[in-house]
């Protein structure tokens, strides 16, 4: 496929990046959304470590939505914290962040970023468990338009990929899924608790 092309990909999923964010943060801000601020730190940790290996396994122009959403998901991490969203913390939100920091060894030992990848990957989904925790509580406080655009960022991200493998291909298609599983999620228990 052109160049030109994958570019315009790139561009339209970080731009989706940014659409998806951004209502989100002032959600935040509002007090209208309250995330859980140790998924964040794992979302965030493993999203810049995906990316990286994204870089290195050729992923190109492809990997930069993932890099700039890294960054942001650490920034929604700390406003979690500072806000006092969710920040119960459980021994098993410990132990995915601790896993999500043993990629990096077990990347620098095995010198193949998939192995990398494909641990962060379980770690991010496994970062999915304090969120759909919370969602399944209290579904109200998660919004749902921000999940989507997720899902439509990932599908650009990955047409924006110069390089297909596993390697690259593996996380985004993943959190793409995690994302559905959370709007069905929501979407149900909405009907139910106030049913």
């Amino acid at each position: 496929m052109d160049l030109s092309f994958k570019l315009l990909y790139s561009a339209v999923a970080i731009v989706l990046t940014f659409v998806a964010f951004v209502p989100y943060i002032r959600s935040i801000l509002a007090g209208v959304t309250k995330p859980h601020v140790f998924s964040w730190v794992i979302w965030g940790t493993t999203t810049v470590i995906v990316f990286f290996a994204q870089l290195e396994a050729k992923g190109g122009m492809g990997a930069w939505p993932i890099g700039v959403s890294g960054a942001i998901a650490t920034f929604i991490a700390v406003l979690a914290f500072v806000k006092r969203a969710d920040i119960s913390i459980t021994l098993t939100d410990w132990s995915f962040f601790l896993v999500a920091l043993a990629s990096l060894p077990f990347w620098y030992l095995t010198s193949n970023p998939l192995w990398a990848v494909v641990v962060l990957t379980i770690v991010d989904l496994l970062g999915f468990g304090p969120t759909i925790r919370k969602a399944y509580d209290f579904p109200h406080e998660e919004n749902m338009l921000f999940f989507l655009l997720f899902m439509a960022r990932n599908t650009f991200a990955i047409l924006a990929l110069e390089h297909y493998s596993v390697t690259t291909v593996l996380f985004p298609c993943s959190v793409s899924g995690a994302c559905l599983v959370l709007l069905i999620l929501v979407s149900y228990r909405r009907r139910v608790v106030y049913a």
